[in-house]
């Protein structure tokens, strides 16, 4: 009995499988969405340039070594960081279409984002006003800060939007110092105000289940809120530290 021949055999197809973007790598996308933001907010600080920085979460985080790319399904862009982790985002076409990421060669939960925008001319030691400003609506904009206890309300749906948490007296939105703060002086012209402790260390009050869920675990004593909210206080004020290792000893 003849037999019937075989069917041929199916070609074999070859998949693409996309980047799965991790909860705490960043949306391109989003991150392009903070850069038209800087762009039209700009007179909050008219002399800056914008760029971003990567801050070490966890205590384990190592910061040497680092690289960064924004990674899609066919296309990995590598970003130049420089020795502060800071990195300028470029505008790529093919990366926004895909629905890139911008990721680190890290955990995603070891990390964590700002916008870094800095006013030329600002003494060290000190921040501008309108700088932070713009800092915290590009940051919610590009969808920076990943905070999820609780105590961060702004993350919920009725604080949303970067115009209310930036314009919020309850809009948690936090800053870093260079180094640990004793305490923090905003001045414009002859008005000069210490901001109160609960302005400090993001407010004094995180307990040891809330920091692990907020993204100032080992940035904790360089945390500060800004008075952002406030409009008594121009864009040129000066945002004044003083740091641990420089305060005064009492004597014995």
């Amino acid at each position: 009995m003849a037999q019937a021949p075989a069917p041929a055999s199916a070609p074999i197809q070859s998949v693409t499988v996309p980047y799965v973007r991790a909860p705490v790598d960043k949306s391109y996308r989003k991150m392009l969405a903070g850069v038209a933001r800087f762009e039209r907010d700009h007179a909050f600080a008219p002399a800056a340039s914008l760029r971003f920085r990567l801050l070490p979460r966890l205590p384990a985080t190592t910061m040497e070594g680092v690289s960064l790319r924004i990674a899609g399904e066919r296309i990995s862009v590598p970003l130049a960081l420089d020795a502060d982790h800071r990195f300028a985002l470029p505008h790529n076409a093919e990366a926004e279409r895909e629905d890139a990421a911008v990721l680190a060669n890290r955990r995603a939960d070891s990390l964590t984002w700002r916008a870094a925008i800095h006013s030329p001319g600002v003494a060290q030691g000190t921040r501008r006003l309108g700088d932070l400003r713009l800092e915290c609506r590009v940051g919610i904009e590009a969808g920076l800060v990943s905070n999820s206890s609780p105590i961060f309300g702004w993350l919920s749906d009725a604080l949303g939007s970067a115009d209310q948490v930036c314009t919020s007296a309850d809009g948690n939105y936090l800053f870093f110092a260079d180094r640990p703060v004793f305490s923090v002086t905003v001045r414009h012209g002859a008005r000069a105000d210490v901001l109160p402790f609960s302005m400090l260390y993001a407010g004094g009050r995180l307990t040891a289940a809330d920091l692990r869920f907020c993204d100032c675990q080992v940035l904790l004593d360089r945390s500060y809120y800004a008075p952002i909210f406030d409009p008594a206080w121009p864009d040129d004020s000066i945002v004044e530290f003083a740091y641990i290792q420089d305060a005064p000893v009492a004597a014995p």
